[in-house]
């Protein structure tokens, strides 16, 4: 079949068909993925077991719990950023902390605090170096803004996120810090590692079909947030880890790197109420003011809620 005879059979079957009310953005979008969906079929001439299979595969990412990895790992989730970039300067919006991924492993409910905030539960003091965040959260010219919402979460020594990693105590690694009057913020926590997709898992699979590899840098996830300005989904990757510019779900940008500095100054180590050195990333946030004729940046998607 030729293009426009496939755009009139899948308009036979998903719209003339119709007797109920209609979702008309569902059908354009169906309408639209479903008929781009033969036109593959015809110019690659899928055959019906590449096709079942590929069915059974999409069943099988949903039982895992990895399609959201999965949307990471073949780059959708850059691509929506790299759309959101354009939108945003198309519409005139333009400096700001960049944006990135978020990820599928938020959870919402974190412990919440006010200027400091101690991440992890000390499980991990013995085998990997405490780190200190610091930073400010002030606007596109420099303005403080205090009581800003800052969620922050990462991974354990072991590349793994507490909730979906059932040994780690709740919310560990999860915290929510609200900015003092003088817009800053500081996180205790662990040295963040990075992780691999699990290896036998559905989002591996399709990598090593594409002969790529699963891995990340280490990195830790943001959300920032305050009234009357524009939610922020970001990260920071760390500067010297071997996938920092090589990040299988392609989240390192420009902007968006940190350097993790060691701190070995006895006096420093007693302020900071700690036993030994340790390191230290300075992260400031600026967020873009609201505006009425600004793209939103909230995405509604299903989070896991604890």
């Amino acid at each position: 079949m030729n293009r426009q005879e496939i755009d009139q059979l899948v308009k036979q079957m998903n719209v003339d068909t119709a007797t109920g009310e209609v979702d008309t953005r569902v059908q354009q979008i169906v309408v639209r993925l479903v008929g781009d969906l033969f036109q593959a079929i015809e110019d690659l001439d899928i055959s019906q077991t590449e096709l079942w299979k590929g069915l059974e595969y999409f069943t099988d990412a949903g039982q895992a719990n990895e399609l959201g990895l999965l949307a990471a790992g073949l780059g959708l989730e850059h691509y929506l950023d790299l759309r959101a970039d354009e939108a945003d300067a198309k519409a005139g919006i333009t400096g700001g902390t960049p944006r990135t991924i978020e990820g599928p492993l938020y959870v919402a409910g974190a412990p919440e605090t006010v200027g400091f905030t101690r991440m992890d539960d000390g499980s991990e003091t013995d085998k990997i170096p405490t780190l200190f965040i610091e930073g400010t959260v002030t606007d596109t010219e420099g303005n403080i803004i205090p009581n800003a919402k800052v969620e922050i979460w990462h991974a354990n020594s072991l590349g793994n996120y507490s909730f979906f990693d059932k040994s780690q105590s709740d919310f560990n690694l999860r915290r929510t810090v609200l900015s003092n009057t003088d817009g800053s913020y500081t996180a205790q926590t662990t040295m963040p590692v990075g992780y691999g997709c699990p290896p036998e898992g559905t989002t591996q699979f399709v990598l090593n079909k594409l002969g790529r590899h699963g891995n990340r840098p280490s990195h830790v996830h943001y959300f920032v947030s305050a009234p009357g300005y524009r939610k922020l989904t970001t990260q920071f990757n760390i500067e010297g880890d071997k996938y920092l510019w090589d990040d299988f779900a392609f989240a390192t940008r420009d902007g968006l790197v940190a350097t993790a500095m060691d701190v070995t100054d006895a006096t420093e180590i007693e302020r900071r109420g700690v036993k030994e050195a340790f390191k230290h990333i300075q992260f400031n946030v600026k967020l873009v003011k609201d505006a009425a004729t600004a793209p939103s940046t909230e995405v509604d998607r299903r989070r896991v809620s604890a």
